[in-house]
């Protein structure tokens, strides 16, 4: 994943694309500050791939949170360039889940845990998380897991 990055910094460097660079800057910025703060809890070898897209679907989170608020305080500008940032990280990312395969990843997951009621979302919701990351909006698949287990 790291080499997928750096390659894609370096074509950016070489296009010399600005926006494009800045925003893969700021995506190997967020991967070093999470090796050291792993370095400081023994972890040698640094952020692994799953970390890594942990990081990346909390950068597009962010941008799409500042994009709404850009949007409703009338700054378009501002938004359209997190909605360009955004479009940078996600190159990264997995592809998301249609609503359907959310729908079978959570009866999958309530399957393995062996739920049998709403106190079991926790577990669900590890089991998706585990598996999952960067496929799925954890925002939206609360609800659903939650309906799920109502309906046991």
């Amino acid at each position: 994943m790291r080499d997928t990055i750096n390659e894609a910094l370096k074509q950016a460097m070489r296009d010399k694309a600005k926006e494009r660079l800045s925003t893969l800057r700021l995506i190997n910025a967020a991967i070093k500050d999470m090796d050291i703060s792993l370095r400081g809890e023994g972890r040698e070898d640094g952020a692994s791939d799953d970390d890594i897209l942990k990081i990346l679907a909390k950068m597009v989170k962010q941008r799409q949170e500042s994009a709404r608020t850009y949007e409703e305080g009338g700054r378009l500008d501002l938004a359209e360039r997190e909605f360009d940032e955004i479009k940078v990280i996600e190159e990264f990312l997995p592809r998301q889940l249609e609503e359907t395969e959310v729908v079978s990843a959570i009866d999958a997951a309530i399957a393995v845990v062996g739920a049998s009621s709403i106190r079991d979302m926790g577990k669900i919701m590890g089991e998706l998380k585990s598996k999952y990351t960067g496929q799925i909006d954890f925002a939206k698949a609360g609800p659903m897991v939650k309906d799920r287990l109502n309906q046991l």
